[in-house]
């Protein structure tokens, strides 16, 4: 499913800071069949400002931290359900560390498939300190520019001082490696936009590191998402 050698052999930039733009990860067939079957069940909201960023989104968890296994993936398409094997696989973990330089040999794993549906965003901000890489995937099979969404990598805390965008087109992906200037947003999706924004970001933590996605306190209230 994911074509995991365009990853290791995909050259890292080093400016505005270690960051790489992957594309072309599955066939056409199995693009298609991945952005048709983008999963819509157990969401729950995520919104607020926490003292660095805005954001506003709904997520779902794909492999909660740590985990070797599918969160529900009785509910996963088939094509979904092969993509979530191949990100768990050592394959993938030995690429992405390839390719960044980081030694993720024994770094806990985190993926969350999102939905930025109209009006959604997140603010400039600087991953937090455990996350050692992440690596956001895209989902949507066509995308207006004029709608917004795009992730937008930054020079700095500034959110107009743009050094590069990418659109969430199936295929396209972006891997960040998490430093003390790897500013990123996602730009406002556009109130006119007829479909969400869909994305999966693989997380690389630190050893030790607990969800913030997921606290361990927390009875999330899911949903199936009903946007289009």
């Amino acid at each position: 499913m994911l074509e995991i050698t365009r990853i290791e052999r995909q050259v890292l930039a080093s400016e505005p800071f270690k960051w790489a733009f992957v594309d072309k990860l599955y066939s056409f067939g199995n693009a298609a069949a991945l952005a048709a079957s983008f999963p819509r069940d157990n969401f729950k909201t995520v919104s607020g400002h926490d003292g660095e960023k805005g954001y506003e989104y709904v997520a779902r968890s794909l492999v909660h931290l740590g985990a070797d296994t599918c969160t529900l993936v009785d509910h996963l398409s088939p094509a979904w359900k092969e993509l979530a094997a191949d990100l768990l696989s050592p394959a993938y973990r030995s690429a992405v560390g390839k390719l960044t330089g980081c030694d993720l040999s024994n770094a806990p794993m985190e993926i969350n498939a999102i939905h930025y549906g109209t009006g959604a965003w997140m603010g400039p901000h600087l991953d937090l300190r455990e996350k050692i890489v992440t690596h956001v995937l895209y989902f949507n099979e066509s995308w207006n520019p004029q709608n917004g969404g795009h992730i937008n990598i930054l020079n700095s805390s500034n959110p107009s001082d743009v050094f590069a965008e990418v659109m969430p087109i199936v295929g396209n992906s972006v891997v960040l490696v998490r430093s003390d200037n790897s500013w990123h947003s996602v730009s406002r999706v556009s109130e006119s936009c007829r479909n969400s924004r869909r994305s999966v970001n693989v997380i690389f933590h630190l050893p030790g590191s607990r969800s913030t996605m997921w606290p361990d306190n927390e009875t999330p209230i899911l949903r199936n998402y009903v946007g289009k």
